[in-house]
């Protein structure tokens, strides 16, 4: 491999890492605050790219303008079905459970992004659509640039909310032990709903990145699922950093593996690193003592 192609799998590899570590991070709040296996949670991504896109195609505007209604309305939309569906679960049964309702919950949004904007292939066209810029002889596009940096905005926030205000400290004590939670007087019922509602904002923000550089349509959500699945197990189940880390080393090896394998057997290192976490490491190589707990 040349120092130039070394260069640009290395950098796709970070920008795509970023964006995995932002689609991951729902799902790591949802198992962290709930034990939920939130199946649905790529669907949604599709469905947050599909409502940038008809901002964009209705308004002409930027699609990154379509967050200031689709984060709000996506966190509303989290603390409703988490009150709605998801507490009418069996605490006994509830990541089993879990995965039936959200698998169904996942299945309902595709048959009505197709009955609404039909099964035709969508893409988001703006003015930086094609444009690249080169850094040492690697080229690299813009909108790949603006997804990580979505992300890393988005992930900053969701750090700063964790660790510096007393929602995120009640969200952290809700997860290392809701028991203890409620003795120190925390409504953890509430908690866990802000959570959901906060996991489901990322995905708004992490499809419509999504939609940036990708050809959306409704049953998208199937491709994604897997490999975000593998990231918090790989990360370690309830571990925001782990997922994090996880999704950068697993986004750089998967670029460097579509060099030699092709961007349809590069993918398989998602279920690779799954299937090997789950038989060397159950609790993930990042979670620390949190993810055993799960």
């Amino acid at each position: 491999m040349s120092g130039g192609l070394f260069l640009q799998s290395l950098i796709l590899g970070v920008l795509l890492g970023g964006l995995y570590a932002l689609m991951a991070a729902g799902l790591t709040l949802y198992f962290g605050v709930m034990r939920v296996v939130m199946i649905a949670h790529a669907a949604f991504l599709v469905l947050a790219g599909y409502l940038a896109w008809f901002f964009t195609t209705r308004t002409g505007l930027d699609p990154i303008l379509s967050l200031a209604v689709t984060v709000p309305a996506f966190f509303v939309l989290g603390v409703g079905i988490r009150r709605l569906l998801i507490t009418r679960l069996k605490p006994a049964t509830m990541t089993m459970m879990s995965v039936l309702l959200t698998f169904a919950l996942a299945l309902v949004i595709e048959g009505l992004l197709g009955f609404t904007f039909t099964g035709v292939q969508r893409r988001i066209r703006t003015g930086y659509s094609s444009a690249n810029f080169e850094i040492f002889g690697a080229q690299v596009a813009v909108v790949k640039l603006i997804a990580f940096v979505l992300a890393v905005v988005a992930l900053g926030s969701l750090w700063f909310v964790l660790k510096k205000t007393s929602l995120g400290q009640a969200l952290r004590a809700t997860i290392q032990h809701r028991e203890a939670a409620e003795l120190v007087g925390i409504d953890t019922d509430k908690v866990a709903g802000y959570g959901f509602g906060i996991g489901l904002a990322t995905a708004a923000v992490g499809g419509t990145a999504l939609a940036l550089d990708a050809t959306i349509y409704p049953s998208l959500h199937w491709h994604w699922i897997g490999p975000m699945m593998a990231i918090i197990v790989v990360g370690g189940l309830g571990s925001i950093p782990g997922a994090a880390m996880a999704a950068m080393a697993l986004g750089i090896i998967h670029a460097f593996l579509q060099v030699p394998l092709g961007a349809t057997w590069a993918q398989t290192v998602f279920y690779v690193a799954l299937f090997g976490t789950l038989m060397v490491r159950p609790q993930g190589f990042f979670g620390g003592r949190l993810a055993q707990r799960f």
